[in-house]
């Protein structure tokens, strides 16, 4: 044959649940650094109550997965001296609701020891905590602390919204020299999607907002589970000749600014969508930052569309608590019929 043969590289693509993304993205670092450990309730012998961690302690023994006592607190000051020490932890809080024990710990330790030893103790610490509703659990297995979180300086946190995303971020987010929350939406741990394990994407693709859907009508901005649902909304809208676009956050500190505006200023409309109270939740920064950058633009006031300013309810009300997709069309509807004056 004269021509010439152009050697195409197979791309590794499997179908994975975001689960198994994380399992896999957490083997993955153990294997290549030696200094990552992975600790928490039940993270050892029994592989999470998620079964995320399910097989890594037989594959890198207990010395580097391994089991905690029932103290978030403990666990935090752990991953705090062994930062301090050199190791690179990636500690688990089981529900996000059991991790107000540790926030002082978060708050005025990992979030301030790279700012106060002026860079001689970074904190390389990726805390894992699967956040948020939607798996009918009881009181205080499923919060929304996103706002907590993103209010602390010295924090990052980021929430992974499908498994191509959770696999690559957790991998991007263990190789940073500071502390990281990374909030896995646990109603989604089941759900199966593409994954491409191809490990060249540069760090500047890991940053920042994506958009998951086009659109020119109004835009709809969502993080973890919220970025299914509000796909689920498009796709209805669409068959009215709506077209929404919808603006994954994923980084929730710091906050994508110029993709936010990008997106707003093309469709003139935002509408935010969170699963935490309404009052100072994540989405009123939101909405500033978009009054900020497009108060020109801007053909409506900003939507949000989010959880009541109750405490977050046990299972048997989530369905009533979580916007769902008739809450988030009616506010669709109010910044599409706004009128001023």
């Amino acid at each position: 044959m004269s021509e010439t043969l152009e050697l195409v590289r197979e791309t590794p693509l499997l179908q994975l649940s975001m689960q198994q993304a994380i399992n896999r993205a957490l083997g993955e670092i153990l294997e290549h650094d030696d200094r990552a450990l992975i600790f928490g309730e039940d993270v050892g012998v029994l592989g999470g109550v998620f079964r995320v961690t399910d097989g890594l302690q037989q594959r890198f023994g207990a010395n580097r997965v391994f089991d905690t006592p029932l103290a978030e607190s403990g666990i935090l000051g752990t991953a705090i001296g062994l930062a301090m020490a050199g190791f690179h932890p990636i500690p688990e809080v089981q529900f996000d609701g059991f991790a107000y024990p540790a926030v002082n710990q978060i708050i005025t330790q990992l979030a301030r020891m790279n700012y106060r030893s002026r860079g001689r103790l970074p904190m390389p610490v990726t805390l894992r905590v699967p956040s948020f509703g939607g798996i009918r659990a009881p009181e205080h297995h499923g919060e929304s602390l996103e706002s907590l979180f993103a209010h602390v300086p010295g924090l990052k946190v980021v929430s992974p919204s499908n498994p191509q995303q959770a696999y690559h971020l957790l991998k991007h987010a263990a190789s940073m020299p500071d502390p990281v929350i990374f909030m896995e939406p646990k109603a989604r741990y089941w759900n199966k999607a593409a994954v491409d394990l191809a490990d060249d994407q540069d760090s500047i693709s890991l940053e920042g907002s994506v958009i998951a859907r086009p659109g020119k009508h109004a835009t709809l901005v969502a993080w973890g589970a919220m970025v299914s649902r509000c796909l689920q909304v498009a796709e209805l809208a669409a068959e009215d000749g709506i077209e929404l676009e919808v603006l994954d956050l994923r980084w929730l500190k710091p906050i994508d600014e110029a993709g936010l505006a990008a997106s707003v200023s093309r469709t003139r409309r935002a509408i935010v969508v969170h699963e935490g109270p309404h009052t100072a939740g994540l989405g009123a920064e939101v909405a500033a930052l978009v009054s900020q950058s497009c108060f020109d633009t801007l053909r409506a006031p900003v939507e949000r569309v989010t959880g009541f300013d109750v405490p977050y309810p046990s299972g048997d009300l989530e369905d009533e608590y979580i916007p769902n997709i008739d809450r988030i069309l009616f506010g669709v509807q109010r910044v599409l019929e706004y009128r001023r004056g």
